[in-house]
């Protein structure tokens, strides 16, 4: 998770997700983040459940509901996806 700042001057938030297969988004994508709770922390899906992202801090709580496909990537780990928000 990291912040950037666009080229209109708004701050932007960046967080990568773990997908499982390939096909399910594409760069570019507009997908509704849902929010899930657990005891000492926060995690988000993506879409309809097509990735999910690692665990965060309730400092790093996600305020948007939706954001943007910015690029995906193919690592020996799997499939991530780097998802942009307005923040």
């Amino acid at each position: 998770m990291y912040s950037i700042v666009n080229k209109r001057g708004e701050k932007m938030r960046e967080m990568e997700f773990k997908m499982e297969r390939t096909g399910l988004v594409k760069e570019g994508d507009v997908l509704p983040v849902t929010e899930g709770k657990l005891p000492n922390s926060y995690y988000y899906t993506l879409g309809n459940a097509y990735a999910m992202s690692a665990n965060y801090t309730f400092r790093e709580r996600l305020s948007s509901t939706e954001g943007t496909v910015k690029e995906i990537k193919e690592t020996p780990k799997g499939f991530f996806v780097t998802v942009q928000f307005d923040e």
